[in-house]
């Protein structure tokens, strides 16, 4: 071989490494970068800047058991209403609202679970016990079938979701629609104590996003049940 050939052999070598080294810099770098998100994302939802997790009965923690619980039943009223409609219109609002709803719950659900709190409410309070008397105020948007004063704001009854479920056509949809009207207004009710009282920086985004898009819907769903000779109930 001779001496040029060895330098560029030797060249092409140093070259090689160079880029091997390149590569894992860049890589380690993109891993860095990754934990520290992962990292930053746990803190966030920790609360406290990751020092602590929210207590049992914090607002924090309520909120995230009786939305998850509340968000649940809007999934299931949406589905109901699939099967009892042809309107294209109230179909894709329910499919929107099934489809949010069911992500937000895994988000809550998710949170508890990283906190390491129970999702049932600890030493036997009731539903909406952290939002302390403030949850007496919202008693009008309860189901109207009179869950009493523990019952969490806007919430259908089990008679009420029985008789949607035996409905049909616009009848369906205009009882859909009072039914998630109610929902919709105790929902809001419940993340605007959220916004207010809750301390993780995160959950407080979310609840203030559930106002905004709730309160959205509750001014399609006034338009719809009017197109139908109908309006809300409360």
């Amino acid at each position: 071989m001779t001496a040029e050939a060895v330098r560029k052999a030797g060249s092409e070598g140093e070259e090689r490494r160079r880029t091997r080294r390149v590569r894992w810099v860049a890589g380690g770098a993109v891993l860095l970068a990754l934990v520290f998100a992962g990292v930053a994302a746990f803190a966030s939802a920790r609360g406290d800047g990751g020092s602590g997790v929210p207590a049992a009965g914090s607002a924090d923690a309520g909120f995230a058991r009786d939305m998850a619980v509340h968000h649940q039943q809007a999934v299931e009223m949406s589905f109901i209403i699939r099967d009892r409609t042809d309107d294209e219109d109230v179909r894709r609002l329910a499919y929107d609202i099934a489809n949010t709803q069911a992500n937000q719950r895994g988000m809550l659900l998710g949170w508890l679970d990283l906190w390491e709190l129970p999702k049932v409410a600890p030493d036997g309070a009731g539903p909406m016990a952290w939002m302390g008397g403030d949850s007496e105020k919202h008693g009008d948007h309860a189901g109207h079938g009179g869950q009493g004063a523990s019952a969490m704001p806007g919430m259908a009854t089990k008679d009420e979701l029985k008789r949607l479920g035996s409905l049909r056509g616009e009848e369906a949809e205009v009882f859909f629609l009072q039914l998630m009207t109610d929902h919709h207004l105790g929902g809001v009710s419940m993340a605007e104590a959220c916004a207010s009282r809750c301390a993780v920086p995160v959950e407080k985004r979310l609840a203030r996003g559930m106002v905004e898009g709730q309160q959205s819907e509750l001014g399609l769903m006034r338009d719809m049940l009017a197109a139908r000779g109908a309006k809300p109930r409360t």
